[in-house]
Order: structure tokens, then C-alpha cells, then sequence
């Protein structure tokens, strides 16, 4: 994973170092000589719904890099002072419009190479009426067989939407999927 390393205390502004810190944790962190503080680097999380209304999957193409023109569910990154669930209800109105209830937690996937946790919520469309916001050019239904499955934006969100199509062949949600993405 390529990271842009701390450079300064977020407390006091002094120079960190790299080092084991002496409180028996075992890996490399940034560590304050001045005032002690250990700076831990933690992965990101991305979170996002899968919308549904009957055989149909909401899909939004990407109008922001990277995979600018790409198909996508939508997501995004959580902000602090929002649960998963209210992030991924947040992500996706402001990139579809679209209206809905928001199910169950559908799949965690761990995408380690660039330290962030996708979380995919199953949400059920109220209606077909969506406004795109700025991040997304077209919002637009699709069956498992109209996915332009060549031009999905991330490996996640296929592996999202390969893992829902096969629940609903099976006729039953309600496990939660855990995936690694190397």
C-alpha cells in the first residue's frame, strides 16, 4: 500500500519518528519524541448500498476521478459523526437522488492493497425518480443481464453485485458476505 507518511504531532506539531513505541505494540508507528503521542494509521472505510426495486440494480456512472465514466453502486467514503448505515444513506442520495429504505449490511470487503473496508448495505427503491449530484452523470436501472459488466468501476461493486444476483437466484438474503480483495 502506498501511504503518505505523518510527518508532525497532530497535538504538539513536533517531528514524529518511526519506531516500535514502548507500551509492547509490535508494529512501526509515529511516535512524538516530545509529547509521547502514538499516531495510528488506520484503513478507510467506503460505504454504499446496493438498490433494488424488483430485478432491477440502481447503478450511477462516475462523473469524478478515478474511473471517471464508469458504473458503480453508490458509495463513498464514511465521514466522522455518521454510523456505517447513515454514511451509506448519505453516499447514496447525494450520488443518485434517488429515494429508498435502507436493509441489512450485505457484504464487508477488505481491500488491503489500499487500506479500506467497503461496506454494502441492501436498500430497496421507493421509486425510479433519481437526481444525480455532481459526482455522477446518469443514474439509471439495469437487469443482472443490462449490467455493462466490462465498465464497472471497481472490483468491489462487481463483486457486490455477483454476490447479490446469486443470493436473489438462491431467493435468500440475510448472510452477510466477507470478502478479501487482493
Amino acid at each position: 500500500m502506498i501511504r503518505v507518511p505523518i510527518k508532525h504531532c497532530r497535538n504538539c506539531g513536533t517531528a514524529v519518528v518511526y519506531r516500535i513505541p514502548d507500551d509492547g505494540d509490535t508494529r512501526e508507528r509515529a511516535v512524538c519524541p516530545a509529547c509521547d503521542t502514538i499516531h495510528y494509521e488506520n484503513p478507510t472505510n467506503v460505504v454504499g448500498t446496493i438498490p433494488v426495486m424488483g430485478e432491477r440494480v440502481l447503478l450511477c456512472k462516475r462523473n469524478i476521478e478515478p474511473r471517471w465514466g464508469k458504473w458503480t453502486l453508490p458509495a463513498g467514503f464514511m465521514e466522522l459523526n455518521e454510523s456505517v448505515s447513515e454514511g451509506a444513506a448519505r453516499e447514496t442520495v447525494e450520488e443518485s437522488g434517488a429515494n429508498f429504505e435502507i436493509g441489512e449490511l450485505f457484504a464487508v470487503m477488505s481491500v488491503v492493497r489500499v487500506g479500506q473496508v467497503h461496506l454494502f448495505y441492501r436498500a430497496q427503491l421507493i421509486n425510479e425518480d433519481f437526481a444525480p449530484g455532481h459526482e455522477t452523470i446518469e443514474a439509471r436501472m439495469f437487469t443482472e443481464e443490462e449490467i455493462p459488466w466490462d465498465e464497472i468501476a471497481f472490483r468491489t461493486v462487481r463483486e457486490a453485485l455477483r454476490l447479490y444476483f446469486e443470493d436473489r437466484k438462491k431467493g435468500r438474503f440475510g448472510h452477510i458476505h466477507t470478502v478479501d480483495i487482493v
